[in-house]
């Protein structure tokens, strides 16, 4: 796949619905990227460092595949397509498998490919993200408990409180999926 900037055509060339063959190649157009609002990372370098050391922080303790599956279930709730690209990649080159990454956007219904301590963090990951309720449910917070040391608790709420910042700045500034590479950034975003 070929992309391009926000004013040229970005395409896929060679096609093909069976990898297999070399048959039936065609020229796909994909819509044109859109351009971020802002660089805000460079327009505001102290919070954005902030950030990172932020990141940093939260995921002390945590494992690591649960850490990015947290972080991609946010992202997705969020619709921030840069985050779900970044923590995809980034969960999958950690040795994340393929499937569960596929089946978290309809975990609830794919249960049998997590844990019960992953589900329950699944579950807080939801109900800190969308607080249209006004709180999280005392029934979520006893499950996650049940799971989480309190240490350990409470570094999962502040990962979950920091993806969903990092998403907050992702839709936004309008940042395009598609460019991260898993090896690009230690510990954050960019």
């Amino acid at each position: 796949m070929t992309t391009t900037t926000a004013d040229t055509t970005s395409t896929s060339t060679d096609i093909n619905p069976n990898p297999n063959t070399h048959t039936n190649t065609s020229t796909i157009e994909y819509a044109p990227e859109r351009p971020a609002r802002l660089q805000w990372a460079q327009l505001a370098p102290d919070v954005y460092k902030a950030m990172i050391r932020l990141d940093t922080a939260a995921k002390q303790g945590l494992d690591h595949r649960l850490y990015e599956l947290v972080k991609i279930r946010a992202s997705q709730i969020n619709h921030c397509a840069f985050c779900v690209d970044m923590h995809s990649k980034d969960a999958i080159a950690a040795g994340e498998s393929v499937e569960r990454v596929i089946q978290l956007s309809a975990w609830d219904e794919s249960r049998h490919f997590y844990t019960e301590k992953e589900i329950a963090a699944l579950e807080l990951t939801e109900a800190v993200t969308v607080l249209t309720d006004g709180f999280v449910p005392d029934e979520v917070y006893e499950r996650a408990a049940e799971h989480f040391e309190e240490a350990e608790l409470a570094q999962l709420i502040s990962a979950i409180a920091v993806i969903n910042a990092w998403n907050r700045f992702g839709v936004t500034f309008r940042m395009a999926p598609g460019h991260h590479q898993p090896a690009q950034h230690a510990g954050g975003h960019k």
